[in-house]
């Protein structure tokens, strides 16, 4: 029982496995020695702090020669997978798409949700075995959301930085002035449109669009008529109306198509504050993993798809 407790697994090693099965194999330490390009002597050291952890002999002296023991035997083929596990460790794992089932969290707001993810679903969903897709939203996303592995990743314009926290941009949209041609006529000028009343978005932890924000900056004001959490609400209540709502282009393929629209009538460089750049942000700690990846580059395919107006 004592030297049961004094048997201490976490001290093998790949160096010790691979000296055991080449003494095995080889049926003698010169052998070994020379397979390896050792010395007999280091063989010996190897075989005694083996025989240690395993308490066994592993080897027993026959005529002028060694056998291995029935317990020797018996460890060979565990020595070999445990080799075969550690070269598996060091080269990495690898992603088979066809037997892959993923079940993904992508932190999206509408615009981003509604452009990109369902092409992103249909196109990932046809290539491995099964696909559960969870999106949340993200309103103004923190580095939080990606270290305590909340989502796997982030779309949003404005990624948030930190030395741990990836982005690669995916499409870069612009704001334009959305209005019930039904109604009103387009703004044709900054004054036109300054002085009409609008409609806005202020996500639910009050965060505006940067878009307003940089107007503001800026020095311009506007009439904000209606705020409201998402750009699905917009079109409600603009729908019979004389106002505007400033919003991205590509949403003219989707929930604006019944609206007409025009460029925002600022000029330059005012007309930089609407320009719309596209994010997808992760964690550094994926940043190698071959599934993550293989994920990302269906989503950057999915995104170069979307054609911009």
């Amino acid at each position: 029982m004592n030297c049961m407790k004094e048997i201490d697994h976490l001290a093998l090693d790949g160096h010790a496995l691979a000296l055991f099965l080449a003494v095995l194999e080889e049926g003698s330490v010169t052998g070994a020695a020379t397979r390896l390009g050792l010395t007999q002597s280091a063989v010996s050291h190897g075989l005694r702090k083996l025989r240690r952890i395993v308490g066994d002999p592993l080897f027993a002296k026959s005529g002028r020669g060694i056998v291995a023991t029935a317990h020797a035997h018996a460890l060979a083929e565990k020595a070999r997978a445990l080799i075969d596990e550690m070269r598996s460790f060091a080269v990495g794992t690898t992603f088979d798409p066809a037997v892959a089932q993923l079940t993904l969290t992508i932190a999206a707001n509408d615009f981003q949700r509604d452009l990109l993810l369902p092409g992103f679903f249909r196109r990932v969903a046809d290539k491995v075995r099964t696909l559960n897709l969870r999106v949340i939203p993200s309103q103004s996303p923190s580095p939080a959301m990606l270290r305590e592995n909340r989502c796997d990743l982030l779309i949003t314009p404005l990624p948030p930085s930190g030395v741990d926290i990836v982005q690669k941009r995916l499409l870069q949209d612009h704001y334009v002035c959305y209005y019930d041609a039904r109604s009103r006529s387009a703004p044709a000028t900054r004054a036109a449109y300054l002085a009409a009343r609008h409609i806005t978005v202020v996500y639910t932890d009050n965060e505006r669009l940067d878009f307003d924000r940089r107007l503001a900056v800026s020095g311009f004001h506007r009439d904000i008529a209606i705020s409201v959490p998402s750009f699905s609400g917009v079109s409600a209540f603009l729908r019979g109306s004389n106002m505007l709502a400033s919003m991205p282009s590509l949403l003219a393929q989707s929930l604006m198509r019944d609206f007409a629209h025009v460029r925002i009538p600022l000029t330059n460089p005012m007309r930089a504050t609407a320009v719309l750049p596209m994010f997808m942000v992760w964690h550094q700690r994926y940043q190698k993993d071959p599934e993550h990846r293989w994920i990302r580059q269906q989503l950057e395919a999915a995104a170069a798809t979307v054609a911009t107006t």
